[in-house]
């Protein structure tokens, strides 16, 4: 029976917390090796574990990662993250080896959008512009108009002609965040990710009586309750920089533990604590939990698990990926 929210304390990663290693350990030596050897790059997500985190050769979100796998020279990329992700890295690198750590790694959100049911919903109502979400599958950016991030979600709608109708997939949470920001109007998906919405207003006013000058920061999938009451609402990225302008030195962090992580290297001398669910001190999502240090080594040293896809699908994928990165740039 999971804890009561009473009985649980936070989890505060901040400056006196040595819970990063002097040195890397032997496994983490293997992987930078490895590395060389394969002529890889290692993309790692912001919700990783610490301990790929630290031997990554980028760590961000979803608009930084994809930027980096569109832009690598590495003949391998190891891609730790969750599926789609390593899917986006195939889409724009069709002649590089791409490796997810775990094949299972997926995403609840992603899957709240089946490819057969959009295609459905496009047929019966053939003039609507899909705006998708990077959380969904190739088959889904295939049938997309264009793709958007958390990070710049709010500067694609805006380029959209406002004569077309949007429907944005698959986050609803996302997409009522965004559309109250533009103003414009948008059909959403009911999807959610199931991590972001186990946050809610009571969990984090607890924490925030212990806390009490804390801002909150919090992630766009959250619900609109817990959006409501935090400070800031942004992507995993813009966090950093909140972090390092803000002149508090605890800050509350609602999303998933892992950005704790490298909130702790880039931001040192600040503390940060975990935005709590009714249940937990943090928030682990079990699909980026997968990759694990000894999965990612393993990639490395045989090859495997590969991002295999139809050329057709990717390259109807890859059309609605390079409107955002045009449109991100401009």
């Amino acid at each position: 029976m999971p804890d009561t929210l009473e009985n649980i304390n936070p989890i505060v990663i901040g400056p006196n917390n040595k819970n990063r290693p002097d040195k890397l350990s032997p496994i983490q030596e293997e992987i930078i090796a490895l590395k060389k050897k394969r002529n890889a790059v290692i993309l790692a997500h912001n919700y990783q574990v610490d301990s790929i985190q630290e031997i990554a050769d980028y760590v961000g979100d979803s608009l930084g990662l994809s930027y980096k796998a569109a832009e690598t020279e590495a003949d391998v990329i190891l891609f730790c993250g969750v599926h789609f992700m390593a899917e986006t890295a195939k889409i724009v690198n069709p002649n590089k080896t791409v490796l997810l750590p775990d094949l299972n790694a997926g995403c609840s959100l992603s899957d709240s959008c089946p490819a057969e049911k959009l295609a459905d919903y496009k047929e019966k109502n053939p003039d609507v512009y899909v705006v998708a979400y990077i959380n969904c599958s190739a088959a889904v950016k295939a049938l997309s108009d264009v793709i958007c991030t958390s990070g710049n979600a709010i500067k694609i709608v805006e380029k959209i002609p406002e004569d077309r109708e949007i429907l944005f997939v698959p986050d609803q949470n996302l997409g009522q965040w965004v559309s109250k920001v533009t103003g414009r109007k948008m059909l959403l998906w009911p999807g959610s990710c199931y991590a972001h919405v186990l946050f809610t207003v009571r969990a984090i006013d607890r924490i925030k009586m212990d806390f009490p000058n804390a801002p909150i920061v919090a992630h766009p999938e959250c619900i609109e309750a817990v959006r409501d009451i935090a400070d800031e609402v942004c992507s995993t990225e813009k966090m950093i920089s909140f972090a390092i302008n803000h002149a508090a030195n605890e800050i509350i962090v609602v999303t998933e533990s892992g950005m704790l992580h490298r909130l702790r290297r880039e931001v040192p001398d600040k503390t940060f604590i975990a935005g709590p669910t009714e249940n937990c001190a943090c928030n682990d999502c079990r699909f980026m939990k997968m990759n694990t240090i000894e999965k990612t080594r393993d990639a490395l040293l045989h090859l495997e698990p590969k991002i295999e896809l139809d050329e057709n699908l990717r390259i109807n994928a890859y059309t609605p990926i390079k409107k955002m990165l045009d449109w991100s740039r401009s």
